[in-house]
Parts: structure tokens; sequence; C-alpha cells
């Protein structure tokens, strides 16, 4: 996984974000954490399963119908069930190699 430190992404009050499987992050989170990027690499993962346009589809229907539920943008992004499933896990770094296929699924 690539990591490209930015002074433009990721936006105000991320640390990183993942596109395409390219990691952003901050200049001044360098170097990025294990914890950080074992999160972006459970997310390449889900990108994989999903084809990666598929997962940006349910990534973006996802957090829209969050938000309408919580009315918050920041409830509905921690809401989501990829980034639930990545927040629980991104302290195990041994995560990857027992995760099933689609484990995102159960955090929805």
């Amino acid at each position: 996984m690539k990591i490209i430190y930015s002074n433009y992404l990721p936006f105000n009050g991320f640390r990183a974000i993942n596109l395409l499987g390219i990691v952003f992050a901050g200049k001044q989170y360098f170097p990025l954490d294990k914890r950080t990027i074992n999160h972006e690499s459970i997310h390449s993962r889900q990108m994989l399963e999903l084809f990666i346009v598929g997962f940006y589809i349910w990534y973006i229907f996802e957090w829209v119908l969050k938000l309408i539920i919580y009315k918050n943008r920041y409830k509905a992004y921690k809401n989501i069930g990829f980034e639930r499933e990545a927040y629980d896990n991104d302290s195990n770094i041994n995560y990857l190699n027992k995760r099933k296929i689609f484990s995102f699924i159960k955090y929805i």
C-alpha cells in the first residue's frame, strides 16, 4: 500500500484517506502509526471485495442514509459499516490474516 503525505488530503479532522488503495495522510502525521495503516489496509481489502467502484457506491449510499438517520456528518461517517469494521479491528494487526471475505456486512 502506497502512502503519500500531503498538505491537501485528507480533509481537516482526518488523519488519512484511502483513495483507490493509495493512502493520503497529512504531513503532520508522518510517519503514520501502525493502527492507522492497519485501518486503511482494512479499507483496501473491502475495496477489492467490491471491485473498488462498488465500495465507493456503497460507501456514499450508506453515508447519505446514515446522515438522514443521525442528522450529523461525523456520526453518519462513524456508523458506516466499512468504518465500523475498520475502527473495531484497527488495533488488531493480525486481523486481515484471519478476516473472512465480506466481513463488513455484519457491521451494517
